[in-house]
């Protein structure tokens, strides 16, 4: 059994400039939390495999190619591969997700 404590693993650089940790990686999938403080937000880009969000706390605002939505704690947010996607916090509060791509990624995310 392995037990990792999120708040134990150091946030990874990211082109995104927030606070990402690649909390599981193997060779089937990966998985970060990212955290975005208020007025944060990640760049649009795209992922070349689907991803599924799990609002973990907060609200924030996801955009997933023409659609857009306020989302908030315990919601889950699918979003297929290469499709531009983004999230922004613009609440008061802070606000955080799990990401999980599966399969792993095999080429790099692509900034839009």
């Amino acid at each position: 059994m392995k037990i990792t404590d999120v708040a134990q693993v150091v946030s990874g650089p990211n082109p995104h400039h927030v606070d990402a940790r690649k909390i599981y990686d193997t060779q089937h999938a990966m998985a970060v939390v990212i955290t975005l403080q208020p007025g944060e937000a990640l760049k649009k880009h795209i992922t070349p495999v689907d991803v599924f969000f799990y609002v973990l706390e907060g609200t924030g605002v996801v955009e997933i190619g023409d659609e857009k939505q306020v989302v908030s704690k315990d919601m889950l947010v699918e979003s297929p591969a290469r499709i531009p996607h983004t999230w922004s916090n613009e609440s008061g509060a802070v606000f955080r997700v799990l990401v999980v791509k599966v399969p792993k990624p095999t080429t790099e995310t692509k900034l839009l």
